[in-house]
This record gives structure tokens, C-alpha cells and sequence, in this order.
């Protein structure tokens, strides 16, 4: 059996047993969604502000061969170094070449989703260099030596306890519950981390191909500091970040901050253009830009499920999935959680290996309904589940729903079927849950719904009006 979905459903039932981590997370959300409501409705039409961003994400995903050379252009003739990478192996040795031709020890990064997902860290760490998350939830998780929970609220699962005894055990500070005091402990760590690095790494929320910056919004700063300190500064960014013109940032930052969390616009919103101009007294001597495709092409080449591409990383299918409220985000066990993980996982790390994902979805459509850029969510799950019996379904299960399929378009044959249904009905009854069970995965946790003592079509068969025959064959 797949060892990836194994896990998965392993630690799906042991986290949606712990009902201490799932009032956190659910009472998160319940704060999320209160901030969230008024937001929206600041907006003139917020229905209208999502169809235009899909609008103009389509746009850019459409044309993204001329976008992103539009981009390179622009950012090129401001100094920028730009990298094309088809695959995390090489995004991750450019990196490398860069770091050590600049003979580069320590590495101070803001949040960089796509770093997680090329496994950076983990690669830089074992050649010796010292990296620091400069994100005050990316920085409690790496001192855990967890990834990010989820990929705005890295570290929303922990209580403050928790965070105080990981920084006593860590950093040698005294015991405190104090929010603020927490911040203040990781701010004075963090600043000599800025001071002392050879290079920042950040990453990005938007390419503008029209200017050739780059858009990064944030409410610590910590990305600011990150690329204004050190002398060398690396952003790896996904492909799909493109927008086209500098006027669609004036709807998607207030649209990233009140979908992402309740704000109507982020503390800190910086577009960066390139290395430090002549006269300009700070910011990177150098900077690179690497651009990451990692099977983002062959899914854009997927007409059914391109939209996926959209995504801003907003998190809002997340926070409103309740699969994500009742398991959390490590069962899902890849860097994109949630409902839009997903979708995008098979496509990018394999679908075979990725399918049990898709099947962790109530299908109840919330995260279609609340996604800034309406992306077809939950009908994408089921695209990907038909896909994966379609190229590698296991025999039985093709098997199972062929004969599903013959006994729904044979009416007589369904109708013995219910009969027999109600004759075995009280033997199942008997043994749900049970190992002999043949539904146990089902009736573990759940009943086993009661067959109708007769159906629509034999009630009407018994009680519909006498008519003439003519008429009854008619009806």
C-alpha cells in the first residue's frame, strides 16, 4: 500500500483524536472567520473584486512565456540575475553555486513556501551552512524541527506554554506567557541574525512583468531586513507568481490580506527592482532571482486544472476546510496543506503516490466558495481522484465501480439489490466495526445508515392513483 497514504490516514486519526489541538485550531478559525466578514465588505463588490482577479490571473497564466521574459527583461536592465530552474534540484544547486562563490556561511531567510517545497533547508544545513527562519512562526518551528503547520499560520497549533518552554529550552530565556514578551525574546535573537548574514533569501508573492519587480507583502518586516542587510539576496519564486501589469497589485494586496487573515491590507507591502543603485544606501549588492517551475508547466498545460496556478497562497481554503479544522496540517505530510495541497500535490510531486489526498474532502464546496481567485476546488478533487483510477487505480476498486455502474443501469438488478440489502441489513448491524465487518473503514467511526423499508418506486408502484391504462402508461 502507498506508505504516503498510510501515514496519512495514521496520523489523521491520531490528530483528529486530540481534541485539545483541535479547539485550538478551531477556535483559531472562528477568529479568522469574525475578522475575515468585515473585511469583504468593505470592498465595493467583493464577488466582482474575484471574478476580476481570476480574470487577470488567467491573463498572465495565459501569456506566461511572454510575461516572464518580459519580466527578465526589465529586472536585467536594473542588474538583477535572473535563473530559469525546471526542477527543485536545480533551483536548489543554483543556490548553492551562489552561496559558495561568495564563500557565504550564514543564511538568514524570510518565509519562502517554495523553499519547503525544493527542501532547501534541509540541503543547505547538511553542507554546513547556518540558516535562520527570520518569520517569527517559520523561526519557532525551525527551533521545533517541524515544518510550517500551515502556510500562513506557521506555528498556530502551539500555545504559548509551549512556545515559553521551547524558548527556555533553546534560547535560555526565562519563563513568560506574554505575547508581546515572546516577540520581544525572538526580536532580539533575530536582529544579530540579520546583522551577521552573507545572504538573504526571501521569496515572493507576485511578479510584475510590466516593471520587472517583485511584490512582497508581510507583518513583521522581518523580509525588509532580510534583503535590505546582507550583501547577496536570493528570491526563489514559483513561475505561476506572475502578474501582469503594476496596477493589479491595487486589488491583490487588499484581496491577499483580508482572504489570508481578516486585514485590509498588510503591515508591510514592499516591491523590489533590483540590486542597490548608485546613491541608494542600502539593500543587496547583488541580487538573484530564481524563477521555479517544478512541474508547474505540465500542469498549466492541463486545461481541466490550470486554474490551479492561480493560487496566491492566501490560505483561506484552509481555514474554512473541515478536514484541515479536524486533522491539521502535518497529516497531510507536503509543504501545501489543505484543500488547495490537495489539488496541486499530485501535480507536482507525482499523482499516484499523491491520490489519498484528494479523497480527504467532505466535497461541501467552502473553499471553492471562499477562494479569492476562484479556483474550482472541490471539482478538482474529484478530477484528480477520477484521474488516479484512470492511470493506476487498483484492479478491485476498477472492478468495484464497473459493477456499480451495470447494477445502477439495470433497474430490476438494483431493486434485488435493495431486497437482499434489507435481508442483510440486521447481519451488518451486528457486526459494524467489527474486523469481520466488510465496511469496517466506514462503520469504525460512523453508522451504518438504515435501507428504507421500501422505495420511492414501490411506494409509487402501491399508491398512485388509479387511472386508465393509457394514461398509466403515459405517467
Amino acid at each position: 500500500m502507498n506508505p504516503h497514504a498510510v501515514q496519512f490516514q495514521s496520523d489523521a486519526g491520531r490528530l483528529a483524536a486530540d481534541l485539545t489541538h483541535r479547539q485550538r485550531i478551531q477556535s483559531a478559525m472562528a477568529k479568522y472567520g469574525a475578522a475575515r466578514g468585515p473585511r469583504q465588505a468593505l470592498f465595493r463588490d467583493w464577488q466582482e473584486g474575484r471574478q476580476t482577479a481570476a480574470e487577470t490571473k488567467w491573463a498572465g497564466l495565459n501569456q506566461l512565456d511572454e510575461h516572464l521574459v518580459a519580466f527578465e527583461k526589465n529586472a536585467t536592465a536594473r542588474g538583477t540575475q535572473v535563473h530559469w530552474t525546471s526542477t527543485s534540484e536545480q533551483a536548489r544547486q543554483v543556490i548553492v553555486d551562489i552561496l559558495q562563490r561568495h564563500r557565504a556561511q550564514r543564511i538568514v531567510k524570510s518565509k519562502v513556501m517554495t523553499s519547503e517545497e525544493i527542501h532547501l533547508n534541509q540541503l543547505l544545513e547538511s553542507l554546513g551552512f547556518q540558516v535562520v527562519e527570520s518569520d517569527l512562526g517559520e523561526y519557532i518551528q525551525q527551533l521545533k524541527g517541524e515544518p510550517p503547520y500551515h502556510f500562513v499560520f506557521p506555528c498556530m497549533h502551539l500555545s504559548r506554554e509551549e512556545i515559553s518552554d521551547l524558548f527556555e529550552n533553546h534560547l535560555g530565556t526565562a519563563q513568560t506567557h506574554d505575547p508581546e514578551e515572546l516577540t520581544m525574546i525572538a526580536r532580539r535573537v533575530l536582529r544579530q541574525k540579520y546583522i551577521e548574514a552573507d545572504v538573504g533569501i526571501t521569496g515572493a508573492n507576485f511578479l510584475v512583468a510590466e516593471t520587472g519587480m517583485v511584490s512582497i507583502t508581510e507583518n513583521e518586516g522581518n523580509a525588509r531586513l532580510t534583503a535590505a542587510l546582507p550583501r547577496v539576496m536570493i528570491t526563489l519564486v514559483g513561475i505561476e507568481k506572475i502578474l501582469p501589469r503594476l496596477s493589479d497589485l491595487a486589488l491583490f494586496l487588499p484581496m491577499l490580506a483580508t482572504a489570508g487573515t481578516g486585514q485590509p491590507l498588510t503591515c508591510y507591502n514592499t516591491m523590489y527592482g533590483g540590486p542597490r543603485q548608485p546613491g541608494e544606501v542600502d539593500g543587496p549588492e547583488e541580487w538573484h532571482v530564481v524563477l521555479l517551475d517544478n512541474n508547474r508547466t505540465t500542469l498549466l498545460a492541463d486545461p481541466e486544472q490550470r486554474d490551479a496556478l492561480h493560487c496566491i497562497r492566501c490560505g483561506a481554503c484552509l481555514n474554512v476546510c473541515p478536514i484541515f479544522k479536524n486533522v491539521g496540517g502535518f497529516s497531510y505530510g507536503t509543504t501545501y496543506q489543505g484543500p488547495i495541497g490537495s489539488v496541486i500535490t499530485p501535480h507536482l510531486r507525482g499523482l499516484q503516490d499523491w491520490k489519498h489526498l484528494s479523497g480527504a474532502s467532505t466535497l461541501c464546496g467552502a473553499c471553492t466558495e471562499t477562494c479569492p481567485v476562484k479556483i474550482d476546488l472541490h471539482h478538482h478533487l474529484l478530477h484528480n481522484r477520477r484521474n488516479g483510477v484512470q492511470q493506476g487505480g487498483s484492479r478491485g476498486e476498477g472492478l468495484l465501480w464497473r459493477a456499480f455502474a451495470f447494477l445502477m443501469n439495470h433497474p430490476r438488478l438494483y431493486g434485488l439489490a435493495v431486497r437482499l440489502g434489507r435481508l442483510a441489513q440486521p447481519l451488518q448491524n451486528m457486526i459494524a466495526g467489527e474486523a469481520l465487518d466488510p465496511l469496517q473503514a466506514w462503520t469504525k467511526t460512523r453508522e451504518l445508515p438504515e435501507l428504507a423499508p421500501q422505495s420511492f418506486r414501490e411506494f409509487w408502484k402501491n399508491h398512485r392513483p388509479a387511472l386508465p391504462q393509457d394514461q398509466r402508461r403515459s405517467s
